[in-house]
């Protein structure tokens, strides 16, 4: 599939099939508690396929300086294993290579963790010395 990275923000409507596509209902059930975080977002990444449908997103929060947050990463259960969320967090990293730490939370699909490791992440529990990391949810 030919696809196109590109930052930008998303239309409400395509933003709300994208979440219910990858079947993020947490952030569905509020609409527009999830148009206005993205709306809220430092940078937004956007995969459209060729003829400009939206099929994946990545967002951040960000100081622009120390931290960068990547908040999410999604794409389109259609087009999954063809490059398209390895461009997004491609970018991502590239936009705040300058930024000295990048934090990401996600679940433990076993996946998950060697496509992080690909990109250079590491899980925190591998760092040294050694971190911690606290979370309410």
């Amino acid at each position: 599939m030919t696809f196109r990275i590109d930052e930008g923000r998303p239309t409400p409507d395509e933003l709300l099939t994208l979440y219910r596509e990858v079947g993020w209902t947490a952030y569905t059930e509020a609409p527009e508690t999830l148009v206005a975080a993205v709306a809220a977002s430092h940078t937004v990444v956007l995969a459209r396929a060729a003829d400009g449908r939206l099929v994946g997103l990545a967002r951040t929060l960000s100081d622009d300086h120390t931290i960068a947050y990547l908040q999410d990463v999604l794409v389109h259960p259609d087009v999954r294993r063809e490059g398209v969320g390895g461009a997004l967090l491609d970018a991502v990293l590239e936009r705040y290579r300058h930024v000295r730490q990048l934090v990401l939370l996600t679940d433990a699909e076993p996946g998950q963790r060697l496509f992080y490791e690909s990109r250079g992440l590491r899980e925190v529990r591998d760092v040294d010395p050694p971190l911690r990391s606290f979370v309410r949810i």
